[in-house]
């Protein structure tokens, strides 16, 4: 996992969102039971994320943290 996708992932569990690193290496995320979106271990796409942080904005996600 790299800076950014640490960074994003400690911003989605104080947003109450859970996050789970799978066997494959990829990172799971999910709101109160219910799927959201899953993280390329190594996205070989530039859009790749770009992709997964719009799901999770339209799951209630705010990137980048308000301070």
């Amino acid at each position: 996992m790299d800076k950014e996708m640490r960074k994003i992932a400690k911003a989605l569990e104080q947003q109450g969102f859970d996050v789970k690193v799978t066997k494959r290496g990829h990172i799971s995320v999910s709101k109160d039971g219910r799927f959201v979106v899953v993280f390329a271990g190594t996205p070989s796409d530039w859009r790749s994320m770009r992709n997964a942080l719009a799901a999770m904005k339209r799951a209630g996600f705010v990137w980048p943290p308000k301070r």
